[in-house]
């Protein structure tokens, strides 16, 4: 975590309840992971917070004029100094807001940004999250700040003559992204050769996703040992984490915990972090962990699942689910989580916290290991010939070529069949 000693914000959570919206969600859950979100960033003070029911958005400022009055007066009486608004905002409402409440207005694509950047922790994280803000910068400069209406006169090497100021301060960003996305190669040439060094190690990597908060670094914690950090708080992991972890069948695996999901996440987001999501792309197993005992839990899933979808995910991976959390459950909620559980496939109910059900989950990614198959490039010598035949035999071998060093295989199998090769 990084050290903060700036100044105690005084924010305002409102959440627009958009009633020609058909999909919307369920306001009073909706505003609860709002105001969660504005907990994960530090500084701030979370002074109030309120459903504001809304038939259809304003163009020229979100809400209706009577509406942003008697807003105004509540957030003036609370000394408010950031109005969170949980949903987008156009640069021109952001505009009109801030001045009708003489305070900073953020909408939620704002917020995960600033929540990113405090948060990311690796030189790769921080270029993703620079990058991102700088594109989230670049659509709020369509009429964002009436400086931007004047003119004014350039060099040669700066601008022509008469550019205007949102020009200069586009082109800005657009070097600005060229750079770092120089340096985000160089980092990503850099993984890429970690991955490599990796993929030497017969290991199967499996990989936890889920929605924020449901527990995957708790797990992550139980399982390795490792002192991930671990909080009741949103996004409280956002660079990918690697451990190696032994199973109870002898076998070892890579596990790797992620970024957190969330609904909306912005686009600037998704695309910024796929290559820390790389590690999901590149799993044997997937482990989806879910809050079992969140209310919206079904929903979280399905946003999780669409992530999954948007990143390429292959259908052929293997993919788990733990329903995470139930030690918050009891008496007839818990036996109906059961009961449901029991009727799905690849699903397993446990705790992160009390270690309840963890013993059937590994053996359940045993099992998904024995099926999963992965493609390794393995050397034997010319005398190795026993342990090549069987790998004939079994007809994991899809290439073969000849070196200085022997025979050089590209063999597509389970970790079951590694295991058994490296006992030849």
């Amino acid at each position: 975590m990084k050290e903060h000693a700036a100044p105690i914000t005084r924010a305002w959570v409102l959440h627009p309840d958009i009633k020609s919206d058909r999909d919307r969600r369920d306001a009073r859950l909706a505003l609860a992971e709002a105001v969660s979100l504005a907990h994960a960033l530090p500084g701030l003070e979370v002074a109030g917070e309120e459903v504001v029911p809304l038939p259809k958005p304003q163009p020229r400022a979100l809400f209706g004029t009577g509406k942003i009055d008697e807003l105004g007066q509540r957030l003036k009486a609370a000394e408010v100094e950031l109005v969170l608004v949980d949903g987008p905002v156009t640069p021109v409402q952001q505009r009109n807001l801030e001045k009708a409440w003489n305070c900073k207005v953020l909408d939620r694509t704002g917020l995960i940004l600033e929540i990113f950047s405090d948060r990311a922790a690796t030189r790769e994280g921080v270029l993703q999250v620079e990058m991102a803000h700088l594109n989230y910068q670049r659509t709020r400069l369509v009429r964002a700040w009436t400086h931007l209406e004047r003119q004014r006169g350039g060099l040669g090497f700066v601008g022509g003559p008469g550019e205007t100021q949102i020009e200069a301060d586009r082109r800005a960003i657009d070097e600005q992204l060229v750079r770092l996305r120089r340096q985000l190669d160089k980092v990503v040439k850099t993984r890429a050769l970690h991955r490599a060094a990796r993929a030497k190690v017969p290991f199967p990597i499996v990989a936890l996703v889920g929605y924020t908060n449901a527990g995957k670094s708790t797990l992550f914690n139980r399982l390795t040992g490792a002192e991930v950090m671990a909080e009741d708080m949103l996004f409280a992991t956002l660079d990918p984490t690697m451990r190696q972890v032994h199973l109870p069948t002898g076998a070892d695996i890579i596990l790797s915990d992620t970024v957190g999901f969330i609904s909306d996440l912005p686009t600037e987001l998704v695309a910024a972090f796929r290559a820390t999501l790389e590690e999901v792309l590149e799993a044997d197993v997937i482990v989806h962990v879910r809050d079992i005992s969140h209310p919206e839990t079904d929903a979280q899933a399905r946003d999780v699942d669409a992530i999954l979808d948007n990143l390429g995910v292959s259908e052929a991976t293997p993919q788990i689910e733990l329903w995470n959390k139930i030690d918050r459950l009891d008496g007839p909620d818990l036996e109906a989580v059961r009961a449901r559980a029991a009727r799905e496939e690849a699903v397993h109910l446990g705790s992160a916290i009390t270690g309840e059900g963890l013993y059937g989950l590994l053996d359940a990614v045993t099992t998904a290991l024995g099926e999963a198959k992965r493609r390794d490039t393995i050397t034997l010598a010319f005398d190795d010939g026993r342990r090549r035949a069987w790998l004939f035999q079994k007809g994991l071998v899809e290439a073969e070529e000849q070196s200085d060093e022997g025979y050089r295989l590209t063999v597509l199998w389970s970790a079951t069949d590694r295991a058994r090769f490296d006992s030849l």
